[in-house]
């Protein structure tokens, strides 16, 4: 039997990376640094990512 997460380590995952995101897209995102618009959508593209595979318990690095 695989051991998993429980609910509120995942919540607080997705509470770590809102916390992570807001930070990057304050300090580089839309309007700021390299071209804004560019890094505020790859950081948005990671974090739309990453939220995935803490709801979905995906390890997108075994699927290859």
């Amino acid at each position: 039997m695989k051991n998993r997460q429980g609910c509120l380590a995942s919540l607080l995952e997705l509470f770590l990376l809102d916390k992570l995101f807001n930070w990057l897209q304050r300090r580089f995102g839309f309007g700021r640094g390299c071209s804004g618009a560019g890094c505020g959508l790859i950081f948005l593209l990671i974090a739309i990512l990453l939220a995935c595979a803490v709801i979905t318990r995906t390890d997108w690095l075994r699927l290859f």
